[in-house]
């Protein structure tokens, strides 16, 4: 489980970049790159990091479900995800 504390400080990137998204494009369209600079940092949408969205996990995340791939595993097995079981052969 992640701490709160870098949840928290995720979650506050995602919305600073929603917040500039429309600025940020105008600038860079324009070639303004200097005004691009005096953006705060956490505007970039590079910065933001994928963290699963039951228990925070920075790694091992899984795009198409939003969840790691240890959340993914225990859902599956529960059979908690439509359309997805466990093969074997």
């Amino acid at each position: 489980m992640a701490k709160e504390s870098m949840k928290a400080r995720e979650r506050k990137r995602k919305k600073m970049v929603e917040k500039y998204a429309e600025k940020r494009a105008a600038l860079k369209a324009a070639g303004d790159y200097e005004g691009l600079q005096k953006l705060p940092k956490n505007a970039s949408p590079v910065r933001l990091h994928n963290r699963c969205q039951l228990t925070g996990r920075p790694k091992g995340y899984m795009r198409q479900f939003g969840i790691s791939r240890i959340n993914f595993r225990e859902m599956a097995l529960k059979g908690l995800i439509p359309g997805i079981k466990k093969t074997s052969w």
